[in-house]
């Protein structure tokens, strides 16, 4: 504030209540302590204010005028700016409940939790324009965080901590446009500007209940003329505010009525004091009249009990269906005899737990003023001063998309709060991530991330910022839409299971030939581009027709594998051999001259630095042949590939055999889902190999996903086997 008082920085404060305007002018010493330099009230002459609710500006304005006068000539100072608070007859509150999910374990900083605190805030406007069935339009004064969540689990501060979801429980406050309109003309028109607005309960408790109490279950009380503002403290912080339209002049209404008198003389025999026996007053026809203090207690009993009836049952609706530990109770219409009494009865407290608060919770303020009490009618009045020390806010226009935008300033308003108040959306401020691929591969889930936009262009006055920078009165704001990233893609040739080639040796030399992709049934290309839910199969073989088909041989050629027959259908592995020829004779002499060539290929190849047991060779020439396939499903959509398809694979690649030590082939006996099977016609083998001899069909999804364990841990299909080994092969449903 600019005004000044014997050197110290003055504020004003207006309470603008439905019986009366109290106007307080004071300020904070070295000690922390609230000086009140001057304090002064005046009565609406007519019924001006309603519940709380400004009916008539001018005659408020000059009340207000009279006040700030008053004040003016006591202090011998101007008076320019003030402080004022809103009734909490037209609050509304609602609980935002927001969750981020984050695509990694990302570290949290202050944007993200800004931001879940801003979805929260938006989720609350949601409930509060969903209940709105009047043309007002409410504004969001306000919010207190109840509570975060961190992967679902309640924790006080998010920061630094390592989440893939985040959330907050948002207590959010709102008044309608007219009210604080109403507030801004009336003391507009008395040569006043506002400097901070708060609401009436929030003031009340910045006096009543320190922020050491509110720790404890408590429920402040600020029982007015025409209204009655309740506000919840729990864990340290403020957890819901209420009212009900029910206070001193309801009382005062029905003491009119039965006495027959106007509302002054009304007021004053509603607040006799308790120590005061009887008191004489004039009713309308001018006859004097006696009333005793049993008999005014007696005939306000019942609404008294009522009063407290309503208070009692809106703070257990706010406090979650149950009672509060004490209550604190402030204001002038809690003055009136018996109501501490018989709100306590309602809440089923101690008399005790329900106190009248004036004196007690003004041990930090000092009464300069000569004559100033300490009374629970100026709790709220002070409050209203104090209040402009711990939040300087009030509301602040600024200019959103060439929108004129009116906010409510706590001192940290941002480009955030700007674009929620302009209802911006909030998933157009941050960069949207292209779509996911989801799909199989060798019946295992598989996902590829679609790649992230770019955020929203945030500009302040021509300058670009981000969404924390802080706003000020009559800042323009632009805002460009946010980018979507593109979607996922990925070519099969890219995933890590697929490898480049298959090699073969075929009559003595080394081939090369392209591994074949199963997409749905159907054989693709490495350069296939996967779509969402495709069924990817990688496979490690070649059929013999479609190495024919590959090495353009006609089908009547002679064919074996590791010197085995072989038919069509038969599969050849990587490092096989093969050898073809169009004559017996001619093959016989491929394999004389090729003999001991083959180095490590080949399932039976001889062990060139033992000695082999010719009498046992048979046997062993015996054992290699490969099983027939299982597969039917498979090997049948292979045969429809069509010549166009290969030839476009074809990329052969020759060199000269390689010699190595050979290795001859095993047979190993396992367990598969319960079941011993056999292993044969392979040096060694893996998981893959199950599926040669163990009828599992792979072409039909059974499950989210296909699960390979090998002796109770989870592996793919390139785990190795040994004897003895306990696999399993499953869907996961």
């Amino acid at each position: 504030m600019s005004m000044t008082y014997n050197g110290h920085e003055i504020v004003f404060g207006l309470d603008i209540g439905t019986r009366s305007i109290v106007g307080t002018v004071g300020y904070k010493d070295a000690r922390n302590r609230f000086q009140v330099l001057a304090q002064e009230e005046k009565f609406h002459e007519q019924r001006s204010m309603l519940d709380g609710q400004i009916h008539d500006i001018g005659r408020v304005a000059e009340t207000i005028s009279f006040v700030k006068e008053k004040l003016e000539s006591k202090l011998n100072t101007s008076l320019t700016e003030v402080c004022i608070a809103a009734a909490g007859r037209v609050l509304k509150t609602a609980v935002g409940m927001a969750e981020i999910d984050l695509a990694d374990d990302n570290v949290v900083d202050d944007e993200l939790v800004y931001s879940v605190d801003m979805l929260g805030v938006e989720k609350a406007n949601d409930i509060i324009q969903e209940e709105n069935d009047s043309e007002y339009k409410f504004y969001c004064v306000g919010y207190t965080v109840v509570r975060y969540f961190l992967n679902g689990f309640a924790i006080s501060n998010l920061i630094g901590h390592k989440a893939h979801k985040i959330g907050a429980e948002v207590l959010a406050t709102f008044l309608p446009e007219d009210v604080v309109d109403g507030l801004y003309a009336s003391v507009g028109e008395a040569g006043l500007e506002v400097v901070n607005l708060t609401l009436e309960p929030i003031a009340a408790m910045n006096v009543a209940i320190p922020e050491q109490y509110r720790l404890l279950n408590l429920a402040l009380v600020d029982v007015g003329a025409g209204t009655s503002d309740i506000c919840i403290t729990k864990d340290g912080t403020i957890v819901a505010y209420g009212m009900i339209p029910f206070a001193g002049d309801k009382l005062t209404e029905i003491l009119m009525q039965k006495y027959l008198v106007d509302f002054d003389t009304a007021e004053k025999i509603k607040m006799m004091p308790a120590n005061r026996k009887t008191m004489t007053y004039s009713d309308i026809m001018g006859d004097k009249q006696k009333i005793t203090r049993q008999q005014l207690d007696s005939d306000l009993k019942s609404e008294i009990k009522g009063m407290a009836k309503q208070i009692s049952d809106k703070i257990k609706e706010l406090n979650g269906g149950k009672a509060v530990n004490a209550v604190f109770v402030v204001g002038g219409g809690g003055k009136v005899n018996n109501f501490t009494k018989e709100l306590a009865s309602a809440l089923g407290l101690v008399p005790n737990r329900v106190a009248l608060r004036g004196e007690e919770v003004m041990g930090s303020i000092d009464m300069v003023e000569e004559g100033l009490k300490k009374d629970s009618l100026y709790v709220t009045p002070i409050g209203i001063c104090i209040n402009y020390y711990e939040k300087k806010n009030n509301f602040i226009f600024v200019t959103v998309n060439g929108e004129r935008i009116k906010l409510y300033n706590n001192n940290k308003l941002t480009v955030m709060d700007a674009a929620a108040a302009a209802s911006y959306p909030n998933e157009n401020l941050f960069p949207k991530r292209g779509g996911d691929l989801n799909f199989t591969v060798n019946g295992k889930s598989r996902i590829q991330r679609g790649q992230r936009g770019e955020a929203a262009v945030i500009k302040l006055n021509g300058k670009e910022v981000n969404m924390t920078t802080t706003i000020d009165q009559n800042d323009k704001i632009t805002i460009s839409e946010s980018t979507r990233g593109d979607d996922a893609y990925l070519e099969v040739g890219h995933l890590p299971e697929f490898k480049n080639a298959i090699n073969f040796m075929v009559n003595g030399a080394e081939m090369t030939c392209p591994r074949f992709i199963m997409v749905n049934g159907e054989i693709k290309s490495e350069y296939y581009k996967v779509c969402d839910k495709d069924q990817i199969v990688i496979l490690d073989y070649y059929t013999v027709e479609q190495l024919l088909l590959f090495l353009d041989l006609p089908k009547n050629v002679s064919f074996y594998i590791n010197h085995e027959k072989a038919a069509m259908k038969d599969r050849i592995y990587d490092h096989y051999m093969i050898n073809w020829a169009e004559t017996k004779e001619a093959l016989d002499k491929l394999e004389k001259e090729t003999a001991g060539k083959y180095g490590a290929y080949g399932a039976n190849a001889v062990d060139t630095e033992e000695e082999t047991d010719i009498d046992n060779l048979d046997k062993e020439e015996s054992d290699i042949k490969e099983p027939e396939a299982i597969d039917e499903t498979v090997d049948d959509a292979i045969d429809e590939a069509s010549d166009e398809e290969m030839i476009e694979k074809k990329e052969t690649k020759k060199a000269k055999p390689k010699k190595a030590k050979t290795k001859k082939s095993v047979s190993i006996k396992i367990t598969v889902n319960g079941e011993e099977v056999s292993l044969e016609g392979k040096p060694n083998y893996t998981f893959v190999d199950i599926l040669d001899v163990y009828p599992f069909d792979l072409s039909e999804m059974g499950g989210s996903s296909l699960a390979t364990t090998l002796n109770g841990v989870d592996v793919d299909f390139t785990a190795p086997l040994k004897e003895n080994d306990q696999a399993r092969i499953f869907w996961n449903q």
